[in-house]
């Protein structure tokens, strides 16, 4: 019969069984709730989370679930972290890197991202990399053919001639404009328009000068006011967020005023620009661990000293600016520029973060539901609630007591599937 079908056919074309694991654990810090609950029950199907239980009430599930037991251990969302660099090692910098062939940092996105999953960050914004390095690492790791963290990729950031996302160098002859290059507000438009067709999920922009370019100096502003309206404006009509690279306080409130929805480094903030980010409900992205490393170990690998004593300079100014910002109520994502530091040590922000005016609570919670909100994906990713992904870690003993705890996480799921720990 022309309309006759098999029962193979119809075994081959039916679904998957869903697959269903449950997670317990002593406690569980509730970000949305912001509050510890104790012996929460965790069921996870298909890759996102059916139900929660608390108190060892488990909720319905299949008798043959996949059951993960943590005792003594706390668990919490899978982290994650807005600034990453994912194409390199702070291991080899300045000079150092001319020895090296031209995808060689390239392939170090593979144990980086590794390393970053592994350390609890389950999800990663990428903002800025060489040859679209962020883009190939998201799809192999979705394909499943390496592991890594989910990734927001920006590709190559847009920046002025000269300034900190371009190539700078005093040999004519090895000049070189880097990809991102865009002056006046119609060349920012087509670049947004390309880097998009070319596969970013979010446009960077490089509004001030920075620490780790040639000739910059990190307060001065770089972009104009309509050039970052024009790439907010470009960039929300395309669906997709805008961060901004910006130390100087006059390039942070250009950029708050254009639109930009996440500000990273955010070094210089004065009084002006921490009501502006406030009044608008701009997210701030303040990377206050970094410094530490780059001073102890930025010379033995290659860093330049008017790197480091621009480093030097920005780092204390930032710290204090932080605690000011915390005092003044706006809003903080948890940015590390990781990459500047080794990949893995994500977390060791979050104790400075607490050094410098925050709660355990709060730093938490800036790696968690703040940036999945800050990034749109709030439904997604960002705390241990149903409907979202499986994505879920734990420590031994309380976070909330001891935020540094997080720096050792001893379980990690994403989506459902355990990469570390739980076995």
């Amino acid at each position: 019969m022309r309309y006759a079908v098999t029962a193979l056919a119809l075994a081959l074309a039916a679904p998957a069984a869903a697959e269903t694991v449950i997670v317990t654990a002593d406690r569980m810090v509730d970000v949305l709730a912001g509050r510890t609950v104790d012996r929460p029950v965790i069921v996870v199907t298909d890759g996102r989370i059916a139900a929660v239980g608390t108190g060892g009430q488990q909720p319905a599930a299949p008798a043959d679930a996949r059951r993960i037991d943590l005792p003594g251990m706390t668990l919490l969302p899978g982290l994650i972290d807005m600034h990453v660099h994912l194409g390199g090692t702070p291991l080899i910098s300045g000079y150092r890197s001319l020895e090296y062939t031209d995808h060689f940092f390239s392939l170090l996105g593979v144990p980086n991202a590794r390393a970053t999953l592994e350390a609890g960050f389950t999800t990663v914004r990428s903002v800025g990399e060489d040859d679209r390095v962020d883009v190939a690492l998201r799809q192999a790791i979705d394909e499943g053919f390496i592991p890594g963290p989910r990734i927001v990729a920006a590709t190559y950031p847009i920046g002025a001639t000269g300034g900190h996302c371009d190539e700078n160098t005093n040999v004519p002859s090895l000049a070189r404009t880097a990809p991102g290059v865009a002056d006046g507000p119609d060349e920012v438009r087509k670049k947004v328009r390309e880097l998009r067709k070319l596969g970013a999920q979010l446009i960077k922009v490089c509004a001030t000068g920075g620490v780790f370019s040639r000739n910059t100096d990190p307060g001065a502003q770089q972009m104009t006011l309509e050039e970052l309206k024009m790439a907010a404006d470009e960039a929300h009509m395309l669906g997709m967020k805008v961060a901004a690279h910006a130390h100087g306080a006059d390039g942070i409130k250009a950029a708050i005023r254009a639109g930009i929805d996440t500000i990273e480094h955010v070094s210089f903030i004065d009084a002006e620009g921490i009501k502006l980010a406030r009044e608008k409900g701009t997210w701030l992205g303040f990377d206050v661990y970094n410094t530490e490393y780059t001073l102890a170990e930025g010379a033995k690998n290659g860093v330049l000293p008017e790197n480091i004593e621009k480093e030097r300079r920005v780092g204390t100014l930032q710290r204090e600016n932080f605690r000011k910002s915390v005092e003044g109520g706006t809003r903080h994502i948890y940015s590390t520029d990781a990459g500047i530091y080794p990949h893995g040590d994500n977390a060791k922000q979050l104790a400075v973060m607490v050094r410098f005016g925050m709660t355990p609570l709060q730093a938490i919670q800036a790696a968690t539901t703040n940036s999945a909100q800050a990034l749109g994906r709030e439904k997604d990713v960002g705390a241990i609630a149903v409907g979202r992904y499986g994505d879920i870690i734990a420590v031994q003993g309380n976070p909330l007591a001891n935020v540094a705890l997080l720096e050792k996480v001893g379980f990690v799921m994403k989506g459902g599937e355990v990469v570390k720990g739980g076995r």
